[in-house]
């Protein structure tokens, strides 16, 4: 079982990256997707996502209870999720205990039978954000991709579609 977390920048190519990395496992693969279409632009990237990937997977949409679907989806093909930051957001937004979840996660990867392939976004890596809010989602986002790095056998840093393994 292999647990590979794919990192990077926007339109990076993170998620392309990913989908090569579930397909190279046996069985069907599963798109756990995290996002929620609450807008048409969000639609949009939903559904070129979608044409991309094709019919080949099984689809399962979590906005917020990403250790139950793991635990349910677990002895198949490998599993997709994308992302971990929109799933932080998510989280926020419910105003559930994020700290809490993503130590559940942690703790939830190394007993998954099956693949896991996670994409999450570095926004660590630009200038200081100038509000709290903002500030405050940085730095939950960055020690949610510490914890689960050292949960992962495998972190990939995808730039410019070119990706770099860093463990």
């Amino acid at each position: 079982m292999a647990v590979i977390l794919i990192t990077g920048g926007a339109r990076s190519g993170k998620s392309r990256r990913a989908e090569l990395r579930a397909r190279s496992f046996p069985g069907q693969p599963v798109y756990v997707a995290t996002a929620e279409a609450l807008d048409t632009e969000m639609d949009e990237r939903i559904a070129k996502h979608r044409a991309r990937r094709g019919s080949a997977w099984i689809e399962r949409e979590v906005p917020l209870d990403l250790v139950e679907a793991l635990a349910e989806t677990d002895g198949g093909g490998a599993r997709l999720v994308d992302c971990l930051t929109l799933w932080l957001s998510n989280l926020l937004h419910a105003e559930r205990d994020w700290s809490q979840e993503v130590t559940r996660l942690a703790d939830a990867l190394s007993h998954q039978r099956s693949p896991v392939i996670m994409v999450t976004n570095e926004v660590g890596l630009g200038i200081v954000p100038d509000n709290a809010l903002a500030r405050s989602f940085r730095d939950a986002a960055g020690l949610m991709n510490q914890s689960i790095v050292g949960a992962a056998d495998e972190v990939e840093f995808v730039v410019a579609g070119l990706p770099m393994k860093l463990k």
